[in-house]
């Protein structure tokens, strides 16, 4: 899949707690590109259904994702909740 360095930046810099396009270790960095990376996959596996290394890709991906998630939500729950309704996840 190939990743435009502008919509990475710019994904980055919304969802960055710090809103800098460099952070991109937070957790709701990681938890942004996750949630674009799914959603393009998605994309691509309503049309190519028979695409099963890509549907596997996506679980593990979800699995990261739940895994970030579940961190933050021990460790400080009103980002977590802040990043749930920016993303729209669980809703």
């Amino acid at each position: 899949m190939y990743w435009d360095k502008q919509i990475k930046a710019q994904i980055i810099a919304e969802h960055s707690p710090r809103h800098d396009a460099k952070d991109t270790g937070s957790p709701e960095s990681q938890i942004a590109l996750l949630t674009y990376r799914i959603q393009e996959i998605s994309n691509h596996l309503r049309e190519h259904k028979k695409d099963f290394s890509t549907q596997r890709g996506l679980l593990r991906l979800v699995g990261q994702r739940k895994r970030l998630l579940s961190y933050l939500k021990k460790t400080d729950i009103q980002r977590y909740r802040a990043l749930l309704d920016k993303l729209n996840l669980r809703g």
